[in-house]
């Protein structure tokens, strides 16, 4: 959890940059994070894993993105496709 907590406060430019408001979301969010990774174990672990657990699986990461996108972050959306990079990434991809 403190490893959690260090990369979004390092994201946030440092422990005396965030308020505390921003410090007990961060807190938040690294619990989250936590839960949400000994799920995905368990539903690697466990083929027999129900619904009721994928479910609060859900919540959790739905939780889990609102917290993020109140502290800031955003989605980065890709360029989109031109058929000029459509072709050159075909030539890169036959002389390679």
């Amino acid at each position: 959890m403190k490893e959690i907590i260090a990369e979004h406060l390092a994201d946030r430019g440092g422990l005396e940059a965030v308020s505390a408001a921003e410090k007990s979301t961060i807190r938040r969010v690294a619990v989250l994070t936590i839960e949400l990774e000994k799920l995905e174990t368990r539903f690697a672990e466990d083929p027999t894993v129900g619904e009721r657990t994928l479910d609060l699986y859900s919540r959790t990461a739905g939780n889990l993105g609102r917290l993020l996108e109140r502290l800031g972050m955003k989605r980065k959306e890709k360029p989109p496709r031109t058929i000029q990079g459509h072709l050159a990434d075909k030539r890169r991809r036959a002389n390679a």
